[in-house]
């Protein structure tokens, strides 16, 4: 299977599909529509079943269930404290949180309405998933829908909108400096998605505080306030939950059982959004330029190895999502394949290891600014 997947990927390279430092994705209008897209995609990948959507979302269930009765032991006085802290509380975090993002990626499809065919049911399952890991559904399900109507935009963009410098700007150089990247991913990693909820950070430039709690922050419109609140209720009755727990069974447990793996998903949501969305070779569009196909496109599949399945394949069919975030994700694979044939040099895919990519990101893309003598408004990492 490596060997197939790594020949793959080579074809892949040839073909002009994985972009290098060197070359760029075409960033002008492209020969074909949305339509010839969807066109070449099977009739049966749009058709959603909450029944195979539940079996999805069980199993996650099920294995966090599992995990979360085989940590009761590791504190057992028969297992060495060595053993217990070095090796087995580390794998239930690391799997815990693993699978707990596979909840938040199922719960993520229901607002996009790839589910089930009834909207009702779509919320109700996104409300109390999204809520059991401290996402306020509601909110996050409007900031992330206007994410999808204006990815790539400059303007408009809702999340990881870069700065934007003038022509022939460089990367400042303390980006360079191991410990400052370090420092900054660190950052980025453990603090980021709070900080988006709460403060915005990397988000849509608003002229005042926008966060996803107040229901009169300007993300959202007069008719989404009231589903804001509810959002923001169920977050109470949620955190309420946990503290009763706290109390019950001690806060040393509830962070080992809850805490940490719950600092592990937003670590996953935050480096795969933060790699979904930045790249040196794809283009970001400013006003007059940008359109919605382009911008849709400009973004970029990365596989993580045995977590793609753990994370129903968010991270290695996201060109295909942003083009139709309807199609439930167990039709993305089949889906990916078919649009590569149109999309051509367009589609966007990067073999790179994940966390090599993470560092190489986070020290390169740090600005956009247009080429000099090119269009001003199509902007560019700076090198």
């Amino acid at each position: 299977m490596a060997v197939t997947k790594r020949r793959t990927q080579e074809a892949d390279a040839k073909a002009g599909q994985i972009a290098g430092r060197a070359s760029r994705y075409p960033a002008e209008k492209p020969p074909f529509t949305l339509k010839d897209v969807r066109n070449a995609i099977p009739p049966h990948c749009f058709e959603k079943s909450a029944l195979r959507s539940f079996s999805y979302l069980v199993v996650d269930v099920l294995v966090c269930g599992l995990l979360w009765y085989a940590s009761t032991w590791i504190d057992h006085p028969s297992i060495p404290r060595w053993l217990a802290y070095c090796v087995l509380w580390p794998l239930y975090w690391f799997w815990q949180g693993a699978f707990a993002t596979g909840i938040w990626v199922v719960a993520h499809e229901c607002g996009h309405g790839a589910f089930s065919n009834s909207e009702t049911l779509n919320d109700a399952v996104g409300l109390v998933f999204h809520s059991l890991l401290l996402v306020p559904y509601f909110s996050w399900k409007h900031s992330h829908r206007r994410h999808h109507q204006h990815t790539g935009s400059t303007e408009l963009d809702e999340v990881f909108v870069p700065a934007i410098k003038p022509s022939g700007t460089k990367t400042p150089w303390y980006y360079q400096n191991p410990a400052y990247r370090l420092g900054h991913i660190l950052f980025q990693q453990l603090l980021g998605w709070p900080l988006y909820l709460v403060f915005n950070v990397s988000g849509h430039k608003y002229d005042r505080w926008a966060n996803h709690f107040d229901p009169y922050s300007p993300i959202f419109t007069k008719k989404e306030r009231r589903e804001v609140l509810l959002s923001d209720l169920a977050l109470v009755a949620v955190l309420a939950g946990l503290g009763a727990l706290g109390r019950a069974y001690g806060w040393v447990w509830l962070l080992k059982t809850y805490g940490i793996p719950y600092v592990i998903v937003n670590h996953w949501l935050v480096m795969i959004t933060f790699l979904q969305h930045t790249h040196p070779s794809l283009p970001h569009y400013g006003e007059g330029e940008w359109d919605w196909l382009r911008g849709a496109m400009a973004t970029v599949d990365r596989s993580y190895g045995v977590l793609d399945a753990v994370f129903h394949h968010i991270g290695d069919t996201h060109v295909a999502h942003h083009l139709f975030s309807y199609m439930p994700h167990y039709h993305a694979q089949e889906a990916t394949a078919a649009i590569k044939k149109v999309l051509g040099p367009y589609y966007a895919y990067d073999g790179r290891n994940v966390f090599r990519a993470l560092w190489e990101e986070a020290g390169a893309c740090t600005s956009v600014s247009p080429d000099e003598g090119g269009p001003d408004k199509v902007y560019w990492y700076a090198a």
